[in-house]
C-alpha cells in the first residue's frame, strides 16, 4: 500500500510543477495582454466621441503590441553586451534598460516620430484624410506581422526598415508615387548605409585608444584608475549636453554653449567620482587583462543605459509614428514646424518598450550573452557607446536609423581591428624573432582567420536582410492597404 501511495504522490507532485512551470510560461503573455488593454481604455479616453475613433482605437492597439516586440527583440543589443560580459545581473539590466527606454522615448523621441509620422507621405500629398488614415494603419499592422515572424524566425531584420518600407509602400498604393516623399526616403536609406561603418569608426577608435593606453601598458592597472575615470566622465558629460540639448529644447530655449558648459561640469564631476571608486576596484587585482574586467564594469553599465536610451529614442517612433499620423489625420491637423505629437501617445510607445523588455526579454538578453563571449568588458564597452552616440547624433537630425544594425557594424568594426591589430603584432613578433609562419603559429593564424571568416558570412545575411526588407514590406503594406480598400474604403 505505501509504494502504492508513493507512487500517486509522486505524479502529483509532477503535475503541480508541470502546472507552475506551464503558468509561468504564461505569465509574460498575459501581462503583455493587460498592457494591451490598458493601452486601448487610455485610447478610449481620448478619442471617444471624436471622428476617426474607431481607426485610431484599432492603431493605438496595434501600435502597443509592436512596441512591445521591438522592445522584447532589441533588448539584447542594448544590455546584451553588458550582461554576457559580466557586469550585471540580468534582472539589473532589464530594469536599468526599461528606465532608460522610457526617458529616451519620452524626452528625444519626437524629432524621429515626425520623419515616421510625416516625413515619408505627408496628409497634403493625399488630401482625403481617411485613406491617409487607412494607409498608415496598413504600415502598422505589415510591420507588426513582419517583426512578430522576424522573432519567430530570429532573421536580422530592422524594424525601422520595415516601417519605412511598409509607409512608403502603403502611400503609394493610396495615391500613387507621388504620395512619397522620395528624397526625404533617399536621405533615410542614407543614413542606413552610413551609420554602420560611423559607429564601427568610433569603436575602432576607441578600442584602438583602450589598448594603448591602458592594456598595453606595463602597469595595467596603474594605467586603468588614469584612464577609466576619465572615459567616465565624458560619456556622462556627452550625454548631458545632449540631454539639455536636444531633451530640453521643447520645454525652454537653452543655447548650444549651456548645453555644452553643463556638460562639462557634470563630466568634470563624475571625473572626480570615479576617482576613488576605481582605485578601490582596483585594489588586490593582478597586473593582468583579466583584471581590467572588472574595473571595465561601471563604464560599461553606463553604455549599457546610454544605448537603451539612444534606442528608446530613435526606435519608439517604429511603434507609434503611424499612430501619431492617424491621431492628426483623424482630428485634421496639419503637421506644422512646432508640432508635437500627443503625449499620450508616446508614454503608450515608451511603455510598450519596457514592457517588452521586462516580459520578454530575459530569454533573449542569454541568448546573445552566449553569443558574444568573445567580446570583453573592454570590447562591448567600445561597441555600446559607439553604437549609442551613432543613434543619438541620427535622432537629433530626426533619422530613423536601425540601432541593430548600427550595433553590428559596431561589432564588425572591433571585429576586423582585432584582426588587423592580431597578425599584424604577429608579423612583427615573427620578423623580429626570425620565425617563419609554420607550425603552431600557422595554425594560430588559421584559426583567427578562420573565426573572422564565420563573421564575414553573417555579413553578408545581413546585406541581404536591408535589400531584401525594405521592398518586402512595403509590397506587403500595399496588398494590406488593398484589401482594406476593398473591404471598409469603397464600402
Amino acid at each position: 500500500m505505501k509504494p502504492t501511495l508513493d507512487k500517486d504522490l509522486d505524479k502529483l507532485s509532477l503535475v503541480e510543477e508541470a502546472s507552475y512551470h506551464l503558468s509561468r510560461g504564461m505569465m509574460a503573455p498575459g501581462l503583455g495582454l493587460l498592457f494591451l488593454i490598458i493601452s486601448a481604455l487610455v485610447a478610449s479616453i481620448f478619442v471617444i466621441g471624436q471622428p476617426g475613433g474607431m481607426i485610431v482605437f484599432a492603431a493605438v492597439v496595434i501600435g502597443a503590441y509592436m512596441a512591445m516586440n521591438i522592445g522584447a527583440k532589441d533588448v539584447a543589443n542594448n544590455v546584451g553586451p553588458a550582461v554576457g560580459a559580466k557586469a550585471m545581473p540580468i534582472a539589473v539590466a532589464l530594469i536599468i534598460g526599461a528606465v532608460c527606454e522610457v526617458m529616451g522615448a519620452v524626452i528625444t523621441g519626437g524629432n524621429v516620430v515626425e520623419t515616421i509620422s510625416s516625413g515619408i507621405i505627408n496628409i497634403k500629398t493625399i488630401p482625403d484624410s481617411s485613406i491617409f488614415a487607412w494607409a498608415m494603419l496598413s504600415a502598422l499592422i505589415t510591420a507588426a506581422l513582419l517583426v512578430n515572424l522576424s522573432n519567430y524566425l530570429r532573421a536580422p531584420i530592422s524594424t525601422t526598415h520595415t516601417v519605412v518600407g511598409g509607409v512608403a509602400g502603403a502611400g503609394t498604393a493610396a495615391y500613387g508615387f507621388g504620395a512619397v516623399d522620395w528624397l526625404s526616403l533617399g536621405g533615410i536609406a542614407m543614413t542606413w548605409v552610413a551609420t554602420p561603418f560611423i559607429s564601427a569608426f568610433f569603436a575602432i577608435l576607441l578600442l584602438a585608444f583602450i589598448k594603448k593606453f591602458i592594456i598595453y601598458r606595463d602597469d595595467k592597472i596603474a594605467a586603468a584608475q588614469v584612464w577609466v575615470p576619465v572615459l567616465i566622465g565624458i560619456m556622462s558629460g556627452v550625454f548631458t549636453a545632449y540631454l539639455i540639448w536636444v531633451g530640453l529644447h521643447h520645454l525652454v530655449i537653452i543655447s548650444f554653449g549651456t548645453a555644452i558648459l553643463s556638460g562639462l561640469a557634470v563630466g568634470l564631476l563624475n571625473w572626480r567620482l570615479a576617482i576613488p571608486l576605481i582605485a578601490r576596484q582596483s585594489q588586490g587585482l593582478e597586473n593582468r587583462n583579466q583584471s581590467l574586467r572588472k574595473l571595465f564594469q561601471w563604464p560599461l553599465i553606463l553604455a549599457a543605459a546610454l544605448m537603451s536610451f539612444a534606442h528608446g529614442a530613435n526606435d519608439v517612433s517604429n511603434a507609434i509614428g503611424p499612430v501619431v499620423a492617424i491621431v492628426r489625420a483623424t482630428q485634421g491637423v496639419i503637421v506644422g514646424e512646432t508640432a508635437r505629437a500627443p503625449q499620450w501617445v508616446m508614454l503608450i510607445g515608451a511603455f510598450g518598450l519596457s514592457c517588452g523588455i521586462l516580459l520578454f526579454g530575459p530569454r533573449l538578453i542569454r541568448l546573445v550573452g552566449e553569443q558574444i563571449t568573445k567580446l570583453n568588458p573592454m570590447r562591448a564597452f567600445c561597441v555600446s557607446v559607439s553604437t549609442a552616440l551613432t543613434v543619438l547624433v541620427a535622432s537629433r537630425f530626426g533619422m530613423p536609423v536601425s540601432t541593430t544594425h548600427t550595433a553590428i557594424g559596431a561589432v564588425f568594426g572591433v571585429g576586423f581591428f582585432r584582426e588587423w591589430y592580431t597578425q599584424n603584432a604577429r608579423r612583427q613578433l615573427e620578423s623580429g624573432n626570425g620565425q617563419s609562419e609554420s607550425g603552431d603559429d600557422t595554425e594560430n593564424t588559421s584559426e583567427v582567420r578562420r573565426r573572422y571568416l564565420v563573421r564575414r558570412s553573417h555579413f553578408m545575411t545581413i546585406i541581404a536582410a536591408w535589400i531584401i526588407t525594405v521592398p518586402t514590406s512595403a509590397a506587403l503594406s500595399a496588398a494590406c492597404y488593398g484589401i482594406m480598400y476593398i473591404l471598409f474604403i469603397r464600402l
